[in-house]
């Protein structure tokens, strides 16, 4: 992950994964800063909502992520335990009868040990059920449980439509409605915003600042890219995951079966999405609804074929390292033209909506279209024979394949070679096995030419809400005056889409290939007034800056961990008029916007930034992964 900083850990609940070294007390002056105030320390004892916290003061650096808590009306257990003067400890293995209150960080469920205000988490918990619980781990401040049994359901219960939402993780809300689905998504911003960004809800200049979370109006079949993931990744996180492994989980009689290699040698094989919590485990999946309808097509085709055993065709094992098959990938391009349901489900949250963007997106009805659909094999080595069958059974589909409402043109096989033992889905060599290369995705009016490797958007609809809102905040005058700073500019599609009413952009990313493509982009749009930089924003020095004029605008969209403090330091110093940062990690986001408004006592850095707006939005329902969109103004 290129943007990881080592000297701004957050507590776990907020983290993308825990830190990877112990901190210096100079690191921790400014990273814990407003996470020991006494105010807080109040709240573990208390019953209250979601919106309370509860820290522990001097906390040793191996225990920094473990500090936040959240403290939450719960069930009934053990009151004697609380009043023996000791702080309250449940024992591993110990059973509990809980009650999950609210959705914490990656969709786990906080819940509190009835009258002693001790955390636990719970996966697979939904606010309101009642169940029970067992302890599996004890981390310092808070304990997580593995739900045993529901007592009874949540609230705003729905059926799951997916045969495998209860056990793949990708969609871990998925039997809870949608409109819940929001109201916990928005009311976690607003708490993190208050208690880990220090913005006070009873501060009337914040009143205004919080919007209503802007839904997806499309709950389903929204995913434009699904591919594998590093294997520490489990879930649903920026990519699914459709993977070629030696052993795996199916479904057998309504039950998660674990099937591996028999006495007699066989072995039975998947290709499907990883089991959360196993590297080396696979649950065969026939049909995810959350990738695009032509893409389960091509799933269906490979999955009826791939297994017999005249092909030879070898799945790769992580554990002896032998095998052919690693990875497919698939890719479609966007969807031009939009069924009916989507235009109704738009209108049922239009209440959320600001009306210009309810505009914008049912316009899209009157274009038409052909996206296109890409299929990418990673495999250990490059031997074209192998895949020929495979080859020739796709492109045998009809050229535009027509599902439901929608019709897309199948124009690209590709075959990425990765020869090392890690599993990852980018090869060293990339080999075109039909069709063409890229394939073409639309966005705010510009094209991109997209390979297998390429980064763009997951979701190139609700993408197209998420920029318009990142262009409003932008405040452009449209006078063709303004400069722009892209930092983490990725593919450049940010940059771009604003770069026809602006004098220039300059933009900086770490990742070589995602420069290279932004230039393509650049080129492709016919756009000159755009500069990309290769480097590393958590290692900028005393002279980054020289290379540009002082921006209007400055766009910061970084990945989970945020900004460094490196960076932050360095806005302060530059005093751009005007700041939107993007953030797919709220807790990180609230860190980050507390230090550009209150700056750092404790390094005599003073924040110059005034909060005006905070957008949350849902790129990805049936997830707990919230999108927001924040303008700062120079105070």
């Amino acid at each position: 992950m290129p943007y990881i900083t080592k000297t701004q850990p957050l507590p776990l609940l907020l983290l993308p994964f825990p830190p990877q070294k112990k901190l210096t007390p100079k690191m921790q002056s400014h990273t814990l800063k407003h996470l020991t105030c006494p105010w807080l320390l109040k709240f573990r004892s208390a019953s209250c909502t979601i919106a309370s916290f509860s820290f522990t003061q001097h906390p040793q650096p191996e225990q920094q992520q473990e500090q936040t808590q959240y403290s939450i009306n719960n069930n009934n257990k053990s009151k004697s335990n609380s009043n023996k003067g000791g702080s309250y400890f449940p024992k591993r293995g110990q059973e509990l009868e809980l009650v999950c209150e609210s959705l914490a960080f990656k969709g786990k469920g906080l819940c509190k040990v009835a009258d002693t205000g001790f955390i636990v988490l719970c996966d697979r918990v939904l606010p309101g059920e009642k169940f029970v619980g067992r302890v599996t781990r004890k981390k310092g401040n808070y304990a997580e449980v593995t739900k045993i049994k529901t007592i009874s359901p949540h609230w705003d219960a729905v059926d799951a439509p997916c045969e495998y939402a209860s056990y793949c993780g990708g969609c871990k809300t998925q039997n809870l409605s949608y409109e819940a689905q929001l109201r916990e998504k928005e009311q976690q911003v607003r708490d993190l915003v208050v208690h880990v960004g220090r913005f006070s809800d009873k501060d009337p200049e914040n009143s205004c600042v919080m919007k209503p979370i802007v839904p997806c109006g499309i709950q389903f079949n929204y995913r434009n890219k699904v591919s594998v993931i590093n294997y520490v990744q489990f879930g649903l996180v920026k990519k699914a995951m459709v993977s070629l492994w030696s052993s795996h989980l199916v479904l057998k009689d309504g039950c998660l079966k674990n099937h591996l290699r028999k006495g007699n040698g066989e072995v039975n094989y998947a290709l499907g999405l990883h089991a959360p919590g196993f590297f080396d485990k696979v649950l065969n999946v026939d049909k995810c609804l959350l990738q695009s309808e032509p893409a389960n097509v091509v799933l269906a085709a490979v999955q009826d074929c791939w297994r017999d055993a005249q092909l030879g065709l070898s799945p790769y094992d992580v554990h002896s390292h032998a095998g052919f098959l690693k990875h497919l990938m698939l890719r479609s391009g966007r969807y031009f033209d939009y069924c009916r349901s989507y235009r109704l489900q738009l209108l049922t949250f239009k209440s959320y909506i600001p009306l210009d963007l309810i505009a914008i997106l049912l316009s899209r009805d009157v274009k038409t279209g052909l996206p296109e659909l890409m299929v990418n094999f990673v495999t250990s080595s490059y031997e074209p024979d192998l895949l020929k069958p495979l080859v020739e059974k796709i492109s045998s589909i009809p050229e535009v394949v027509c599902t439901g409402n929608f019709k897309f043109q199948y124009v690209s096989i590709m075959n990425n070679v990765n020869s090392s033992v890690g599993n990852t889905s980018v090869g060293e060599e990339e080999h075109t096995l039909y069709g063409k290369s890229t394939i073409t995705e639309t966005l705010r009016g510009l094209t991109f030419q997209i390979s297998a490797n390429s980064f763009f958007q997951t979701n190139t609809h609700q993408a197209e809400v998420l920029y318009k809102l990142i262009e409003d905040c932008a405040g452009l005058r449209g006078d063709g005056s303004e400069i722009v700073l892209d930092l983490f500019c990725g593919t450049g599609t940010i940059g771009l889409t604003l770069a026809r009413k602006v004098k220039h952009v300059y933009g900086y990313e770490v990742v070589p290939q995602a420069i290279s493509d932004a230039h393509r982009n650049a080129t492709l749009n016919g756009i000159s007034n755009a500069n990309f930089v290769q480097g590393d924003l958590n290692k900028i020095g005393e002279n980054f800056g020289n290379e540009f004029p002082k921006p209007d605008i400055v766009i910061s969209d970084p990945n989970r961990p945020g900004m460094h403090m490196k960076l932050i330091k360095f806005l302060l110093k530059l005093k751009a008029p005007r700041i939107v940062y993007v953030s797919c990690n709220p807790a990180t986001c609230a860190r980050d916007l507390d230090y550009l408004c209150h700056g750092v006592t404790e390094q005599n850095i003073k924040g110059c930034y005034k909060l005006k707006s905070l957008q949350p939005v849902d790129m990805f329902p049936h997830t707990p992964h919230i999108e927001c969109v924040c303008l700062l103004e120079l105070s």
